[in-house]
């Protein structure tokens, strides 16, 4: 199909516009893994805190203790499942949705489903696991502790209605320049992990002490690894999700390029075939007009 000069400069001005749009969001996708994992180092130091004072908790307290803050076992399985609210992120939601498919169709008993984006919540619903909640994601480091904060108390209030057992968080994770969707157990605490940290020695001379009654310090701890890993989650997840756009970007911003040199020069030539049709006419009309003279008597 044959288009001409004016065309052409329209189109090559939209894909100019649009490779300007493209190099916007690398840099902004850029920018946001930088942010978020970040906020993941961060959490290291007061990750260990928590650790350390779970493990303290754990030594003076005793399995029968720690038992009993752990919920009865129940049929009901819950999980966070976490995705992207925006497109143009590749794989990304098919990935982990179908992971989160995969993983929990081997889990027995009732499933309850909590999902943190409109797109993984629209794979999940398509695939027959509708989801009890469903949470927006947030747009900034800032946002995701009020998210966190928010599926805690919607997941407590279950718990506490329902006497469900167990937790799990189900994301993509950022691997180099790319991501795998992984699952965690939250609850209940995991036996050969809680031994690990009752046998961790205390990092200086003087012993912690617990103050008042130990169960709700246990409590209290609990409730902050619980906050801290869904923190983690959820940021290792918005940083995998803008990797994923950032490679998408990637190759959109080399299609479009390939895109405007293929139309500059069609363009190019175009222009050329017109230049050559307008000499085409001169010379022809100079021949008509010399032969027109040598006519004349």
């Amino acid at each position: 199909m044959s288009h001409t000069t004016a065309d052409l400069r329209r189109k090559i001005e939209s894909a100019a516009d649009l490779h300007s749009v493209v190099r916007t969001m690398k840099a902004m996708a850029a920018s946001s893994i930088g942010q978020y994992e970040q906020s993941v180092l961060a959490l290291g130091d007061y990750y260990r805190t928590i650790e350390l004072g779970l493990g303290a908790t754990f030594r003076l307290t005793g399995p029968a203790e720690a038992q009993a803050d752990r919920a009865p076992a129940q049929p009901v399985t819950g999980a966070v499942v976490f995705g992207s609210d925006q497109g143009l992120v590749g794989q990304f939601n098919e990935e982990v949705a179908d992971f989160a498919v995969h993983t929990l169709s081997s889990w027995p008993g009732e499933l309850q489903i909590w999902a943190v984006g409109e797109r993984v919540h629209g794979r999940l619903v398509e695939a027959g696991l509708v989801p009890t909640g469903h949470f927006p994601l947030p747009t900034s480091v800032a946002g995701i502790a009020p998210l966190v904060g928010r599926i805690q108390l919607e997941s407590d209030a279950y718990r506490a209605r329902a006497g469900e057992s167990t937790l799990y968080l189900i994301h993509n994770q950022p691997r180099a320049s790319s991501y795998r969707p992984v699952s965690r157990k939250l609850l209940p605490l995991d036996d050969e992990w809680r031994a690990t940290l009752s046998s961790q020695p205390w990092p200086t001379k003087l012993l912690p002490e617990v103050l008042g009654a130990s169960s709700h310090t246990l409590r209290s701890l609990i409730r902050e690894y619980l906050f801290i890993s869904m923190f983690r989650a959820c940021a290792e997840s918005l940083a995998a999700e803008n990797a994923s756009r950032l490679a998408a970007m990637g190759r959109a911003e080399r299609n479009i390029g390939d895109l405007l040199v293929e139309l500059q020069g069609d363009f190019r030539r175009q222009r050329q075939d017109g230049i050559d049709e307008e000499l085409f006419e001169v010379i022809s009309g100079y021949e008509a007009l010399k032969s027109a003279d040598h006519r004349i008597p």
